[in-house]
């Protein structure tokens, strides 16, 4: 297993990807037909992991909830103008089997693609869904006892959180998916983990899934926490995670787990087992667009930031070239992803892509590529594989005013990284809409003595600066609104 204590995962619309794949090559696809060459380019790039999404069996009745959605279906409307019915295959976590999908290929073709994975040092990455199942599940048949089961009076008081389903037994009114703020999935079915026996059967179908993959993200994972899952059905559950995680563990040591987390539970999740938990507060924070609070979410000590997700987008969030102004997403991916932790990227976030894409459909519109934030990202990527942004030792510094009565050292985010033969880089960001100036003291006495030669690898731009300054009054830095810089550190001249 890759050891880096960065690294980067790129996440793929596995169905959508195979759509576009089958319209190139005019006839139907699955993964073996996926191209050697785009995963060679990706492992080019610096990826450790791909996250393939939506490769489980889902079933029909879940589609027909998906196609027939009034709401759902605007939405997809919106997305694709010239909307088919065969676009709607239903949500891929809507799952009926942890079994990989006969329109994919099967286990044959999953187990394929991971070994060519593997040949270019690439892990995979597949779905894990514990809170919900899709319509057409067979516990309905065989385990009705799983599912949460609702009553005359819940479904009057909440229609939209209760369906009647048939099982070979008897009709049974079962509550769709949900968390505790908002109304049900429709065209999911709630699992009951105050039930033993179901979370002994969720325990199994993860094991049975780290034997066909790498790595799981598992979706909303907060939600079968104990005090999460009383609040929504108000029944008492145990813990699941420290034992399922261990259970894996047992079998596959290294196998690595994402949480899907919110509501400030990151810190739970991570001390119950999970190898990293989704960082959406740093999220919201640059969406706000103030650079104090995105600051002070660095605060926290590096046991719990070296294992949080940094993501600008993904498929449950809007698109970044859509939620944020070009020089704004500049600024917010460098302050996100030369952050220590895992590196989050989605496809279509390097080309700019602005239209976000349901997990319900499998096709995507055609968009022109951004042929500037794909050099921005190409040049952030080069960093990224850097030694010092991969295995280096980060810091968040302190930013000094540049003048009395000038503020605007507020509106900085700045950090240093470091490899182990002092290899210096400084991510400087304005993080505001104005231009402002600060200095900022760097904590390396080796400096002093010497002329050094700051290159920001994000442009042309190079300094000269003298390094007993750099250690005394510091780097002044005097950067326009949104511009962000990483500065690194070579030997000019000796003094």
């Amino acid at each position: 297993m890759n050891t880096t204590h960065n690294p980067l995962l790129y996440q793929i619309n596995t169905r959508v990807w195979l759509t576009e794949l089958s319209r190139m090559l005019e006839r139907t696809v699955t993964l073996d037909d996926i191209p050697d060459s785009e995963l060679d380019r990706l492992a080019s790039l610096g990826f450790d992991w791909l996250w393939f999404l939506s490769v489980w069996q889902t079933g029909p009745t879940s589609q027909h909830v998906s196609r027939t959605n009034p709401v759902w279906r605007a939405e997809f409307e919106e997305t694709l103008p010239d909307l088919t019915e065969d676009d709607i295959q239903g949500s891929g976590f809507a799952i009926t089997g942890y079994r990989v999908h006969e329109n994919l290929g099967g286990a044959a073709a999953l187990a394929r693609l991971r070994e060519r994975l593997h040949e270019r040092g690439l892990k995979l990455m597949l779905d894990f869904v514990p809170n919900h199942v899709g319509l057409d599940h067979p516990w309905v048949d065989s385990h009705p006892d799983y599912f949460i089961q609702g009553t005359g009076n819940d479904l009057a008081h909440a229609p939209h959180n209760f369906v009647w389903v048939k099982s070979r037994q008897r009709d049974l009114l079962l509550a769709h998916g949900r968390d505790p703020y908002f109304a049900g999935w429709v065209d999911t079915l709630q699992l009951n983990y105050a039930n033993p026996a179901l979370q002994k059967a969720m325990m199994d179908e993860l094991v049975q899934i780290a034997s066909q993959c790498d790595g799981v993200r598992c979706d909303m994972a907060m939600l079968v926490l104990p005090e999460i899952f009383e609040r929504t059905w108000g029944k008492p559950a145990p813990l699941f995670w420290p034992t399922a995680i261990q259970e894996v563990r047992e079998r596959y040591p290294k196998f690595l787990l994402l949480a899907e987390v919110y509501w400030d539970m990151e810190w739970t999740l991570q001390q119950q087992g999970f190898n990293y938990a989704y960082d959406k507060r740093l999220y919201d924070r640059l969406r706000e667009g103030h650079a104090r609070p995105v600051r002070e979410h660095f605060y926290a000590g590096l046991d719990y930031q070296n294992r949080l997700a940094r993501f600008l987008e993904n498929h449950d969030e809007p698109r970044a070239a859509a939620t944020f102004s070009p020089g704004v997403h500049h600024a917010a991916a460098v302050i996100s992803f030369l952050s220590p932790g895992l590196r989050f990227f989605h496809d279509g976030q390097f080309e700019g892509r602005k239209k976000r894409i349901s997990p319900h459909l499998v096709r995507a519109p055609q968009e022109p590529a951004d042929a500037d934030l794909k050099r921005f990202y190409d040049r952030l990527l080069n960093i990224l594989n850097l030694p010092a942004v991969r295995e280096g030792e980060w810091q968040l510094m302190e930013c000094k005013p540049a003048w009395d009565g000038n503020g605007t050292n507020d509106d900085f985010f700045v950090s240093v990284w470091r490899s182990w033969d002092k290899q210096t880089l400084v991510v400087a960001v304005n993080y505001s809409s104005h231009q402002s100036q600060c200095y900022v003291r760097l904590p390396f006495e080796d400096l002093d003595g010497s002329i050094w030669r700051l290159s920001d690898q994000l442009s042309p731009a190079c300094y000269v600066r003298d390094g007993e300054d750099l250690c005394g009054r510091g780097l002044y830095l005097d950067m326009a609104a949104w511009e962000s810089a990483v500065f690194s550190f070579s030997l000019y001249n000796s003094i």
